[in-house]
């Protein structure tokens, strides 16, 4: 191990050593807790009735105006994603991924995945600069104009749906389904990617409205469905909840979460977050860098010094 890099890590060690002995005067993660609204919207989809189109996709990428190099026509015909399991990204808010039915082989599932927009999101509660908002009427929005790229959301997520984008080097930013915040603020407004489904998969309204129906849906059609909602419980409850014919683990959903919400399992971490893992990480990064200049100056200087010795 060179010195620079020893002297890193003992950099590292003693900023460890300061927080644990010291760091009470240190802005903390906020951690306030973010109460489930009862009254606000939700969808609920069916994934009996998706058969894969991808509008959903399309729609959204049109209303975000993220990259899109097809037109709709030709973004059905593209079946070749379906080759590989996919999740969100950057320039993809909501993506549909295609499961075997191991009731009949001959009719694949098909399920959309998007942000759930969590009663209590653990995005929101990670983030100590509060770029994650927890609106009245459901969406978690976000504010790239106060976020430091921090990340913590992305570390958060129960679902994995936070990605960062790097477009633009001087201003990366978080990205993520909004539940279209601006169309459903809006009377009568439904999100792009619920307008356009052509076999009505997605049903947008009241949440407590949805779980209803979906009870039904389950009573009514004895075998269709497994008894279950999922996102009803999950994590404290989601605004996208979902009716599934199979085991929910067998087309992609996490069925270890539990109903606690993330925040309150994650309270006693992230009220030290903040000074751990962003002050002294930072200031440990910037002792390294001014170390390893330093070396860089010193090299260069014995360099020169060399080169007019053996110039005389």
């Amino acid at each position: 191990m060179d010195t620079s890099r020893r002297q890193f890590m003992k950099a590292v060690a003693g900023l460890g050593l300061s927080a644990t002995l010291g760091g009470a005067g240190i802005a903390r993660a906020d951690t306030h807790e973010l109460p489930g609204l009862p009254n606000q919207f939700g969808v609920l989809v069916d994934t009996t009735v998706c058969i894969g189109c991808r509008r959903c996709e399309w729609a959204c990428k049109e209303w975000n105006k993220l990259p899109n190099q097809m037109d709709l026509k030709e973004y059905q015909k593209d079946q070749n994603v379906f080759q590989a399991f996919r999740r969100t990204s950057a320039d993809t808010y909501t993506v549909v991924n295609r499961f075997e039915n191991p009731r009949d082989p001959s009719k694949p599932i098909y399920v959309k995945k998007q942000c759930m927009h969590c009663y209590e999101p653990a995005c929101a509660s990670s983030c100590f600069v509060q770029a994650f908002t927890k609106r009245q009427i459901g969406a978690v929005t976000y504010n790239p104009a106060v976020c430091v790229g921090c990340r913590y959301c992305m570390a958060a997520c129960p679902f994995e749906i936070p990605a960062y984008q790097y477009y633009n080097p001087w201003t990366p930013q978080v990205t993520k389904c909004t539940f279209c915040f601006d169309r459903i603020s809006t009377d009568g407004g439904v999100p792009a990617c619920v307008a356009i489904c052509p076999v009505e998969t997605m049903t947008f309204g009241k949440r407590t409205d949805l779980i209803d129906l979906a009870h039904k849906k389950i009573r009514d059609n004895p075998g269709r469905y497994v008894n279950h909602l999922y996102g009803e419980n999950e994590v404290g409850g989601t605004s996208w909840m979902y009716l599934s014919a199979v085991p929910f683990n067998k087309i992609g959903f996490r069925t270890d979460l539990g109903t606690t919400p993330i925040p309150t399992l994650s309270k006693a971490f992230l009220s030290v977050a903040s000074p751990m893992y962003i002050v002294f990480p930072a200031l440990a990064v910037g002792l390294y860098t001014f170390a390893k200049r330093r070396e860089s100056v010193c090299k260069d200087e014995i360099t020169e010094a060399l080169k007019k010795k053996e110039g005389k």
